[in-house]
């Protein structure tokens, strides 16, 4: 690129759509909003929640979701020192990744339906045990990370 000329709208729209950043939060979305829609029946809810406030209430969990996916990703970038770090995930990269995420969901959890009451769990929530956080919320950023990062690679590639 010549210094003082931009690049053509296509072009930066193409840097923009392969950027990791932007398929880490697609996929993020994806498929953390069928986890949510999945696992709302154990949380409590109002009985006359219509259709449209359980979908807003798991688009709202999800773009959560995606902050937390989004912080996690920068968080193994700045250690590995490289946004691309996707591109080649080791196990220690990955750890990181899950790790960040599951710190930060068992954080929020526990404020949420704690001191901020934003939520409760119903009693068909598992609990884990010593953390007391719900047990599908933790599940979730153990096993939805890998797979953002393996749909997300793929895409890159």
């Amino acid at each position: 690129m010549v210094f003082g000329t931009k690049l053509p709208r296509r072009h930066q729209l193409n840097r923009f759509i392969h950027s990791p950043e932007w398929n880490i939060a697609i996929f993020a979305f994806l498929l953390n909003f069928f986890w949510e829609v999945q696992q709302m029946r154990f949380f409590l809810l109002p009985s006359d929640l219509s259709c449209q406030e359980r979908v807003t209430n798991c688009t709202l969990a999800t773009v959560g979701d995606v902050g937390i996916a989004l912080l996690a990703f920068w968080t193994v970038a700045a250690i590995a020192q490289s946004r691309q770090w996707l591109r080649r995930p080791n196990v220690q990269r990955m750890g990181i990744f899950v790790l960040v995420g599951v710190v930060v969901t068992v954080v929020f959890e526990l404020f949420a339906t704690g001191i901020l009451n934003l939520w409760q769990y119903a009693d068909t929530m598992p609990i884990v045990p010593l953390l007391g956080t719900g047990a599908l919320p933790f599940l979730q950023w153990v096993l939805v990370p890998p797979l953002v990062v393996w749909f997300a690679r793929r895409h890159l590639v």
